[in-house]
């Protein structure tokens, strides 16, 4: 056990399930400058779908946008997002502002444990100066920082904030224990201490940059195998007979880690000298799947006889993956631009996603499901939960009824032997 008072800097899908966590076991203070948000969750409201109402009205919790309640805590922590901007350059402005904010009401006594993600060296050199500028406070001798990457999974309820090992790091041996101890509270998996700050930094990049070149490699396949007539499901099914063999899917890589993780280590890497080869190419090889997906599409149509001019494809989902409504870097939306670009009338639907969102960050109408019209093609972008229930019954109904339609199955969810005989299906 603790005796630390923590505040959750940042609610959304790392810091909220992390302060619904800790309010479990002690008063937390939750501060988020999106005061929409705030408001929101005090009504019991969780639009990213990771807490559910009871967990929110914990008398212990105190949700708010007024910064000044952050002087009640004594271990603070930080999770806001750490994109990247238009030139795919790490943007650490969130996490510097968050690191502004709390340094008006630190204290001497106080932790400081960031969990967003950011290069190897980011925390010390980067984040603990606005610390202390805005503080007065002397880093290591008034106050202390941490390091414990997020490793929270959208939409996945089997590997929640408890359910899985804490990397946890400290700049000195007591910071550690006191990190150790406030964490190990709450998560039943464990923690896992990490010899220092920066390895911890480190080791959270590598996880998503691990994942994004091997599926960079299998999506290389789906491509090859495209050309050769094969479906990459059924090669990887025999492949994967073998004990050692890794068990990656193709797929649309988007989302706030993979898509975005891997530049932060590149950019550190080239910072020290080192220009990396693997890392940057699987990202652009993952940022162009969805052009490659819609190329086929009009590849099938022009094998079919349909003209793009005159086809109608709807495109069923638009979150970066299943059963969340997560825009951040979706890949769908390259699969949308590149077919109204050669002229086919293309309709959008997402239960999850917010339509007024989908259009001002992406300015694309989601449709609702009484206004589709009849389509020649249906592409089951993402394979959301909602879609999969209503089967091939339901995809068939979104079809036209006479000549021949496609449907593109882009991670091979559905089953091919009940896939109506009047259907083309191709999946990645």
């Amino acid at each position: 056990m603790h005796t630390r008072t923590v505040s959750v800097i940042g609610l959304g899908y790392v810091g909220l399930p992390a302060a619904v966590a800790f309010a479990a076991q002690g008063r937390v203070i939750g501060f988020d400058v999106n005061s929409r948000r705030i408001a929101e969750l005090n009504e019991g409201i969780d639009v990213t779908r990771e807490t559910d109402s009871s967990q929110l009205k914990n008398p212990n919790l105190l949700l708010t946008d007024k910064p000044e309640y952050l002087r009640q805590a004594d271990f603070h922590i930080i999770a806001v997002p750490t994109p990247v901007d238009a030139d795919k350059q790490p943007d650490l402005s969130p996490v510097l502002k968050a690191s502004k904010t709390l340094g008006n009401y630190l204290k001497p006594g106080d932790i400081v444990v960031y969990e967003s993600t950011v290069y190897p060296g980011a925390t010390e050199e980067r984040c603990v100066p606005v610390l202390e500028r805005q503080s007065g406070l002397q880093c290591g001798v008034d106050f202390t920082v941490g390091y414990s990457p997020e490793r929270i999974n959208p939409g996945d309820t089997q590997h929640g904030f408890t359910q899985v090992v804490k990397v946890v790091s400290g700049q000195d041996a007591a910071t550690l224990d006191v990190v150790a101890a406030v964490y190990g509270s709450v998560i039943s998996a464990g923690v896992h201490r990490a010899p220092s700050i920066r390895v911890a930094e480190a080791a959270k990049v590598i996880e998503n940059i691990q994942r994004d070149v091997n599926i960079a490699l299998i999506n290389e396949l789906a491509m090859i195998f495209a050309r050769l007539g094969l479906d990459t499901h059924d090669v990887l099914a025999a492949a994967r007979t073998k004990w050692n063999f890794l068990p990656f899917t193709p797929g649309l890589v988007g989302g706030h880690c993979i898509g975005v993780d891997p530049y932060y280590l590149a950019h550190k890497a080239q910072q020290v000298g080192y220009q990396p080869a693997i890392i940057p190419a699987a990202r652009l090889l993952n940022e162009n799947m969805g052009i490659f997906v819609a190329q086929q599409v009009l590849q099938q149509f022009a094998r079919l006889g349909c003209l793009a001019e005159e086809s109608i494809v709807t495109v069923l989902g638009l979150a970066f993956k299943e059963n969340v409504s997560d825009l951040r870097n979706t890949r769908v939306v390259d699969i949308v631009r590149h077919l109204v670009a050669a002229g086919v009338n293309v309709q959008v639907h997402d239960p999850l996603v917010n339509v007024q969102q989908a259009r001002q960050e992406h300015d694309i109408l989601l449709h609702t499901e009484e206004r589709l019209q009849k389509a020649h093609c249906v592409i089951l972008a993402v394979p959301h939960r909602y879609y999969l229930e209503r089967g091939w019954t339901w995809l068939q109904s979104l079809l036209r009824e006479s000549g021949r339609t496609l449907v593109i199955d882009v991670k091979g969810v559905l089953e091919r032997e009940s896939c109506p005989k009047q259907v083309e299906l191709w999946r990645l």
